[in-house]
């Protein structure tokens, strides 16, 4: 990774210190996130970063497409298409209970 550049803003007599980073530096920082099970949190602090600047990193990598979300898995996607299974039964069930709810109440007035 590049090393950070540091940028002084402000009155030069009371001159607060800013980092600024290089493109590369945040798309590997991105990179790292994306790459791995860790968190933001957990790779902002072992770069010494802070966690509210790598999320709107990642965030900004995300949203522009300029990296994809990880593929998943066999086994994610045989879950997944379990689960949609699932969903689409308990969508039939529920529909069905719904007509049966209309039919009492209206089969009671």
């Amino acid at each position: 990774m590049d090393v950070l550049i540091t940028d002084y803003q402000g009155d030069p007599g009371m001159g607060s210190m800013r980092r600024k980073f290089t493109q590369e530096y945040k798309d590997e920082a991105v990179a790292l996130v994306l790459g791995s099970d860790r968190t933001i949190a957990e790779v902002a602090k072992s770069l010494g970063i802070n966690e509210t600047s790598l999320g709107s990193w990642v965030k900004k990598a995300k949203d522009t497409g300029e990296v994809g979300e990880k593929p998943l898995s066999v086994s994610e996607r045989a879950e997944l298409e379990e689960l949609r299974k699932k969903n689409a039964q308990l969508q039939m069930d529920n529909a069905f209970l719904k007509k049966v709810a209309s039919f009492f109440a209206s089969d009671q007035k």
